[in-house]
């Protein structure tokens, strides 16, 4: 399956000369959360309105294949609810498990799009 975590440019950036991404959310880190924050591609767009709506940064979607991650020896969890759940990535986003880097914006209704 296809997961998604909606990330800022720079943060990406960052961690692709460090080997690895560690933020979790809009202002946690995996350290703090001990997991990275993902969507399936249903639920994407609703996290991205969510979570990262009146941003000045410039975003981009991370785009992965689960089987990939595990391939690559990362952990995805699904968890949440027992009416919604979502995927979690136990440590962190490896450049290797990114498929496609999405360039993702607001429209002026405040849709999101990637």
């Amino acid at each position: 399956m296809t997961i998604y975590h909606v990330a800022r440019r720079l943060d990406w950036d960052a961690a692709q000369a460090s080997g690895q991404y560690t933020i979790s959310s809009r202002e946690s880190t995996l350290e703090q959360e001990g997991f990275i924050h993902c969507s399936t591609p249903a639920q994407v767009h609703r996290v991205a309105e969510r979570v990262w709506k009146g941003t000045d940064s410039e975003l981009v979607v991370l785009e992965m294949d689960e089987d990939a991650i595990a391939t690559a020896g990362g952990e995805v969890r699904f968890e949440g609810s027992s009416t919604e759940l979502y995927p979690h990535i136990y440590g962190a986003i490896l450049p290797l498990y990114v498929t496609a880097v999405l360039p993702a914006r607001f429209d002026d209704s405040g849709a999101f799009s990637f």
